[in-house]
């Protein structure tokens, strides 16, 4: 399941802009594992096989007691979603087994009501019905049943058919069963039913064993109004559906509750099918005419995973829903849905972005029909055991059907470096961790399930090879076949997929793989040379953003590295193993001591990797010299790592500046991107410099070649990551006053005026936002008229943060003023958020927004009913003051303070929490200014040096070439 794919940067640097909030999680109680492993590992194994679970707690238990097991369910429901009526009636026939000797059958249920009961002995024919007495526990959402008769006892291995009605309402929080709605061209209004199940919520709709080991096989009815049709996980059943009455076929195989889904709608369908597989995808009817790619990419990436783990899809349809306002998708078995932004793609508007999402997502829920589908997590504690092959096989999938999209290097910049970036903070919980309750299993849908797990299964597939990945993915799936899995049979698949494949391995897997599930973080290796004897040491150490912190978690890590002798970094398969110890010494005689040592080929191990600083120098000379010898992705990682051990005072700034100096040759995406989050958190904090010019000189100097290769303009048919490339560019480029940027990004808003020549989709936020940095007042006007007027959401969006770029001081006044005039037309939220473009954009966008509150402090805060802290008033004067990074600034934003403190629109600590934000940018100034304008201003001058000496060169060739005529 995906739950929000609207992506924030992965890149949590510690930046001005951006306070990154810690993570409420509590540490891991397992606790990191010692030396001693293997016999911890043994015993876990042993407790496993007793049933114990190690992660239990002391407290009120949340676990059905399992005295009963689902076999099947019938359900019927009827709804009048047609007309927006929300109460719904249910009635659940449940055929059951008793695993004990018990009078009490417990089940979940939430928010339903008008519970009556009846059981049967299934064993018996003509058996006689029993009343049963209901109650019900709110916290626990236990729906306790005991046959009315004191002689009724379910004994140990009987069959029982349960038979409950009941009575609910649809919610209107898009999570149970629920109710949506959309407007068509004609302004009507349409209701529709839908479910979102994962991964509590099945007993919003039935009473049921909502837990999702507990598999059943399932039939469904549902009853609805003639002019709608009902969607499930199975197709229909055509024979037994009537008028109004859609019957499904019973599921060929058996499904955890969370995977059952309903959809009861107007909508309208396209179709296709490979291999008499057939599927179609869903959605309002006016969007028909957006089905094509996400069908089509359907169709082929579900066919790409069954080749992969060559495990058929297992059930005879695949549906596809877009559903308006979800924010994410769910990967019901067979009847998948999407948010309409995640799967409609419009040719003429949608973005390459948008292409590049729907694929990935896709993918994703795609391969949950095997990984927590096909085979189901034991318990949420092994989540990731479905969401990290999930997230790991969006981009693989992906790959496979489109691999001119190169989309591992987004997967570097997007899932990679969010793992890395929360996973060092040092209080994220681990992959393998304890959830009881429903808030608490809610809580690990995070980056230790999803982005760090991928990370980790992606570093064994490499280091094991994939040839042994994908084999033992297979024996996993088969082996584990429609039932439910813990970490160990993972484990236990690929050591026997190495067996078979005769792979030699310094541990077995059940050994090895516990130290990056069972706990938390991951390791920084350190890399120290020898460079007279030809070797080098590697030392691991748990990475945390404090550099003080020291864990004392060592981790078993597969590595291998490439040289500039032997620049080869395509056999990512490990050579060597740090066994869970704190080193290891390598002596390699073709590592010369000018070479350049890199470890981790393609960055496809989970960790940091710091070397000494003669290394660092080399891999630095090396990118200038052929920065193509090197992995794209490794000098993406480069640049990650060595921001990251600047910014945590592991490595001096002088290196990392160093190494940004080679990407005049660089045009790939990983490294641009890498190299955007680095500028733009050095332009944060120099901006209000003194010298700021010569940092904005070394800036140019880096872009301007990239820039005229790529500029403003979108290329047709040109590789997708190119465009990814040319927008961190642009932004870049203009970002630092390169001119043709400027001028080209303007001369695009001056076309759509003039001539009408429409911008390009994949091109649109830059244009508008460096189009605006220095335009006319006739062209700025223009665009705030423009906002003022458009009914489009979308462009209103692109104008509302464009606008805010410029800077004008004039224009911005207008600009932020219009926040208040109550003439123009804005929604309440766009009044609200309007001023954050601006004062994030920039000193002059900040003294302007200064300058404006002070003025207008009773009337913005007044545009929100909230007090404290919760109002836009004290929300954005707290906002600013993480961009103060000059003396005059403070000045001008502690005045505004002092006026607005006692308002009760401000929260009470309003001037303490602006001083402490202004005081870190302060503190990172005092320590790190002078390293960084030391080091561009030393680059300036010799760039002056540099073109004199050219210059003297060519006065000296003209006057020699003169003399001879002399």
């Amino acid at each position: 399941m995906i739950r929000n794919k609207s992506k924030v940067s992965a890149l949590c640097f510690a930046t001005l802009a951006i306070f990154v909030a810690s993570l409420t999680l509590a540490e891991a109680t397992i606790g990191y594992l010692p030396p001693d492993l293997e016999e911890k590992s043994s015993a876990r194994i042993a407790e496993k096989e007793a049933g114990i679970d190690y992660n239990a707690r002391a407290v009120d238990n949340y676990r059905l007691p399992n005295n009963t097991v689902p076999i099947h369910y019938d359900i019927e429901l009827t709804t009048n979603v047609h007309n927006g009526t929300t109460s719904f009636s249910g009635k659940v026939q449940i055929i059951l087994t008793a695993t004990e000797d018990t009078r009490t059958i417990v089940l979940h249920a939430r928010q339903l009501t008008g519970f009556i009961a009846t059981i049967q002995n299934g064993t018996l024919a003509n058996a006689a019905a029993y009343n049963m007495t209901v109650s019900y526990e709110t916290d626990r959402e236990f729906l306790s049943l005991t046959p009315t008769n004191t002689g009724i006892t379910l004994y140990k291995n009987t069959t029982w058919t349960l038979t409950i009605t009941y009575t609910g309402n649809l919610r209107t929080d898009r999570a149970g069963f629920h109710i949506l709605s959309y407007t068509d061209a004609q302004n009507r209004l349409h209701y529709m039913a839908t479910t979102q199940f994962e991964s509590t919520n099945a007993r919003h709709a039935f009473p049921c064993y909502d837990e999702p080991a507990m598999r059943a096989t399932f039939g469904v009815t549902i009853r609805h109004d003639p002019s709608y049709s009902a969607l499930s996980n199975m197709p229909k059943n055509e024979t037994a559906s009537s008028t109004g009455v859609t019957v499904f076929q019973r599921t060929n195989v058996t499904i955890p509750t969370y995977l059952v889904a309903f959809h009861v709608s107007d909508y309208a369908y396209t179709e296709g099918s490979l291999h008499e597989l057939p599927h179609r995808l869903y959605s309002k009817p006016q969007n028909v005419s957006d089905h094509q790619f996400g069908l089509v990419s359907g169709i082929l990436i579900l066919q790409s995973l069954a080749d992969y783990y060559n495990v058929s899809f297992a059930l005879p349809q695949m549906a596809q829903v877009a559903v308006p306002g979800k924010g994410g998708a769910m990967e019901n078995w067979g009847l998948v849905t999407y948010g309409e932004q995640y799967l409609l793609f419009n040719k003429t508007t949608s973005t390459t972005s948008t292409q590049l999402s729907i694929a990935n997502i896709i993918a994703h829920e795609f391969t949950h029909q095997w990984f927590g589908n096909h085979v189901a997590v034991r318990w949420w504690t092994y989540l990731w055991l479905k969401e990290g092959f999930a997230t790991l096989f969006s981009y693989q999938a992906v790959d496979e059907v489109y691999p001119e999209w190169d989309v591992y290097q987004t997967m570097h910049t997007s899932d990679y470096q969010s793992a890395l970036s929360n996973d060092g903070i040092g209080t994220v919980v681990p992959m393998t961790h304890y959830a009881q309750t429903p808030a608490e299993i809610s809580a690990r849908y995070g980056t230790s399930s999803y982005a760090k797990p991928a990370c980790v299964l992606h570093m064994w597939q490499h280091a094991l090879g994939d040839k042994v990945f994908r084999a033992g993915l297979n024996k996993y799936l088969t082996d584990n076949a429609f039932n439910s899995a813990e970490e160990w049979q993972l484990f236990e698949a690929l050591q026997s997929a190495a067996n078979e494949h005769r792979l030699s391995l310094p541990a077995s897997i059940n050994v090895m793989f516990p130290t990056w599930s069972q706990q938390s973080g991951y390791p920084l290796l350190t890399v120290t040379r020898d460079y007279t004897a030809n070797k080098f040491t590697v030392q691991q150490t748990a990475f945390n953003d404090n550099s003080t912190v020291n864990s004392g978690r060592t981790y078993y890590v597969p590595f291998n590295y490439a040289s500039r002798s032997e620049p080869d970094f395509r056999n990512t398969t490990a050579t060597n193993y740090l066994l869970n110890v704190k080193e290891i010494n390598i002596t390699d005689a073709t590592v010369g001591a000018t070479d350049w040592l890199i470890l981790n080929k393609q960055s496809s191990g989970y960790y940091r990797i710091n070397y000494d600083e003669r290394n660092w120098q080399l891999i630095a000379e090396g990118l200038v010299e052929r920065p193509q010898a090197i992995h794209p992705r490794n000098r993406a990682q480069l640049l990650y790592d060595a921001y990251k051990f600047v910014s945590t005072y592991r490595l001096p700034h002088n290196i990392l500046l160093k190494l940004l100096t080679y990407l005049p040759g660089e045009d790939q995406y990983a490294p641009w991107s890498a190299a955007n989050a680095i500028i733009n958190n050095y332009n944060a904090y120099l901006s209000g410099d003194a010298d700021y010019d010569d940092f904005k000189y070394f800036i140019k100097s880096l872009v301007n070649n990239t820039y005229e290769l790529l500029g403003v303009n979108d290329v047709h048919a040109e590789p997708l990551l190119r465009k990814y490339t040319r927008n961190i560019v642009v932004n870049v480029a203009c970002l630092v006053g390169v001119e043709n940027c400027l001028t080209d990004s303007n001369n695009k808003l001056k076309a759509l005026i003039s001539k009408n020549v429409a911008i390009e989709p994949n091109v649109r936020s830059q244009a508008y936002c460096n189009g605006l940095r220095h335009s006319s007042d006739t062209e700025y006007n223009h665009f705030l008229n423009e906002l003022f007027s458009s009914s489009d959401a979308t462009y209103r969006n692109y104008l509302l943060r464009g606008l805010g770029c410029s800077q004008d001081s004039k224009q911005l006044e207008r600009y932020v003023n219009s926040s208040i005039d109550q003439t123009k037309s804005l929604t309440s939220s766009e009044r609200t958020t309007l001023l954050s473009t601006v004062y994030s954009r920039g000193s002059t966008g900040l003294l302007v927004s200064i300058e404006f509150l002070s003025n207008n402090f009773e009337t913005y805060g007044n545009l929100s009913e909230s007090t404290g802290a919760a109002n836009p008033l004290s929300r954005d004067i707290v906002s600013m003051s993480n961009y103060v990074n000059n003396k005059s600034q403070e000045e001008k934003l502690l005045a505004l303070v002092n006026k607005v403190k006692t308002s009760n629109k401000v929260q009470a600590n309003l001037e303490t929490t602006v001083q402490t934000n202004m005081n870190v940018n302060f503190n990172w100034l005092n320590l790190n200014s002078k390293q960084v304008i030391s080091f561009v201003k030393s680059y300036r001058s010799s760039a002056r040096s540099a073109l004199n000496a050219s210059l003297l060169s060519v006065f000296v060739a003209v006057v020699m070439t003169i003399s001879r005529f002399f």
